[in-house]
């Protein structure tokens, strides 16, 4: 697509999560409740593991990471969303639409890989328990975070350009509330059919890789509870792994659902509902799934309260 064309008609129209303008204000207000709930949580988290000592540890360094992802992964389309429910103009420029989708791919891509790695965490800690300070040490945490970042940022920086070099010379209305990459490609007007299979292929394997290492965690961390003899050990162990994997199946059941599910399987309604779910709900659930049953991160909340209000 030529620039001479894109500045002719630089903008999209986003029709938004809701056609039915009854409802608009209700579903505002929910959402905007969700979306300061989720950065409030995903900051208290942030801030609890940093100024707790007793959380200064592999998995809630991990985890302190996770709430970043969150706090820009909701940030990237909540706001705009927001934005467009009350205004009449809903458009969002050509370039807008492209940082959308890079962030947007950035941050699902670093916590598709992030909760695979923590799976790997939550196996040193079960089955090798007095080697985990050293197999978890502080450049083992570095490298895994910056390994999860740099493949989301990867996928972000090869599926973007292609996306915004589609030729779009048509209809310029996006039936969706935010540049999803499936929405937009629906407006090219030129065969995209070789793109999309490259991006399935793609998105098959961002799904692979961290649900391998994820299984083969999990199943180790089975071996080893079913060999316990301790019923606390059993329970201590459950207890562990019972956040992640809670999270896992939310998030990874969405993402499933979007981007390997046949297309057949799909309506523009649904895909709103779902993309919805894990880009607005999902980074409200993950702080206070982790928060909420953790009595490690409630114990850090409750010691920082008091402090704060005692000076």
């Amino acid at each position: 697509m030529s620039m001479k064309n894109r500045t002719a008609s630089s903008d999209f129209i986003l029709l938004g999560l809701l056609l039915n303008s009854k409802f608009t204000g209700i579903v505002f207000a929910v959402i905007l409740a969700i979306f300061v709930v989720a950065v409030t949580a995903n900051l208290v988290m942030i801030f609890l593991i940093h100024m707790d000592s007793h959380l200064h540890t592999p998995m809630y360094f991990l985890l302190s990471q996770l709430s970043i992802m969150d706090t820009l992964f909701i940030c990237t389309t909540v706001p705009k969303l927001l934005v467009d429910m009350v205004s009449i103009q809903k458009t969002i420029s050509f370039v807008s639409c492209g940082i959308q989708i890079f962030l947007y791919l950035t941050m699902i891509g670093s916590e598709f890989f992030l909760l695979g790695l923590m799976a790997y965490d939550r196996y040193v800690a079960v089955c090798n328990p007095l080697r985990y300070p050293v197999l978890m040490n502080r450049r083992v945490c570095l490298l895994l975070a910056a390994g999860a970042w740099f493949g989301g940022s990867l996928d972000g920086f090869l599926l973007t350009p292609i996306t915004m070099n589609v030729p779009y010379c048509g209809s310029r209305i996006i039936d969706h509330f935010f540049c999803e990459i499936p929405a937009v490609l629906k407006l090219a007007c030129a065969d995209t059919s070789l793109y999309e299979t490259l991006m399935y292929i793609c998105c098959v394997l961002m799904l692979l890789i961290p649900i391998s290492i994820i299984s083969t965690s999990y199943s180790l961390i089975l071996l080893t509870v079913h060999r316990m003899r301790s019923a606390e050990g059993r329970k201590k162990a459950f207890t562990t792994c019972s956040s992640h994997l809670t999270v896992v199946s939310i998030f990874y059941g969405a993402a499933f659902y979007t981007y390997v599910l046949p297309k057949s399987f799909h309506t523009p309604e649904q895909d709103k509902v779902v993309s919805a779910f894990y880009t607005i709900v999902t980074p409200m659930l993950n702080p206070l799934i982790y928060s909420l049953r953790n009595k490690d991160v409630m114990g850090a909340f409750k010691k920082i309260f008091s402090q704060c209000l005692s000076t």
